[in-house]
């Protein structure tokens, strides 16, 4: 993920996040980031955690590093093909390794990882079933609509407090967006950044029913978004909006910040509803 680009460079690595994603303990995460500080491919500062280095060059591995398979595009094809109806709603992991060719291993990541994303989950006994969250640009509306409910009113909320090191973090991330990172980061990484920027600031809310609630509908719009164009030109606007925000709350006027985020959600709304939405899937279906 470091080499891809989906871990940047002067990122902090969350113990809790990694072991989330790769469905494992903290444990074995603090050792993998020991090992890899011990590599020179992170650093460690002292009572602040580990963060990614440039990578070191390694001579006549250059031709190995571009080979390396990227495992999201796999994970895209399996949502891709649930989206458009070509795999039933159950199945078994028999089906899903030989119409991928993955392994066993392989296989469980997948699944596992669909399973934190909402919309898979194993069958009592044997096999697997996919939910039909977010399959449809009309839920995927109705997703935005709910955020626009919660997250302005989040900031509204007495416990919200604008923490100096998440705002200045998270200002840090939309500006380099918009230096370079837009440009050169892989569509994934890029959704992620968006995602982040709002998990991060509804958590300040101290309210934590209002961080859970976000994090369950992101995990269900991604199915959805994976199979959508990334528009890295639009992007550029939506960073703007997001440094807009952070201003208003790094100035403490909650209120305008509010307003900028309930609007922000509206605009993406407008450009997401299920006629631009199921408009900007039609290439993916098409070419079969």
């Amino acid at each position: 993920m470091i080499r891809s680009g989906r871990i940047p460079v002067g990122d902090h690595l969350s113990t809790q996040k990694l072991a989330d994603q790769f469905g494992v303990s903290r444990s074995p995460v603090r050792e993998a980031m020991q090992v890899l500080a011990d590599q020179q491919v992170l650093e460690q500062h002292a009572n602040r955690g580990f963060f990614v280095r440039p990578l070191p060059e390694i001579p006549g591995r250059a031709d190995d590093l571009v080979e390396l398979p990227d495992e999201a595009d796999e994970y895209q094809r399996l949502a891709d093909d649930w989206l458009v109806d070509r795999i039933p709603g159950e199945v078994t992991e028999l089906f899903l390794r030989d119409r991928y060719r993955l392994t066993k291993t392989q296989l469980t990541d997948l699944l596992m990882r669909a399973v934190r994303e909402g919309w898979a989950e194993p069958k009592p006994g044997y096999g697997w079933r996919f939910l039909p969250v977010a399959k449809t640009p009309e839920a995927f509306e109705q997703i935005y609509r709910f955020r626009m409910l919660i997250e302005p009113a989040a900031m509204l909320e007495p416990g919200f407090r604008g923490d100096r090191q998440v705002l200045a973090e998270q200002r840090r991330i939309q500006e380099a967006m918009l230096a370079s990172d837009i440009a050169t980061l892989p569509a994934e990484r890029l959704l992620h950044n968006g995602s982040l920027f709002h998990e991060e600031l509804i958590k300040l809310s101290g309210n934590p029913f209002f961080h859970r609630a976000l994090l369950q509908v992101n995990q269900m719009r991604r199915l959805l978004e994976y199979r959508a164009r990334v528009d890295r030109q639009r992007l550029r606007v939506q960073c703007t909006e997001h440094l807009e925000i952070l201003e208003r709350l790094e100035q403490g006027d909650m209120a305008e910040a509010s307003y900028l985020m309930r609007r922000h959600l509206g605009g993406a709304l407008a450009r997401k509803s299920p006629v631009v939405l199921a408009a900007s899937l039609e290439p993916a279906a098409a070419s079969e």
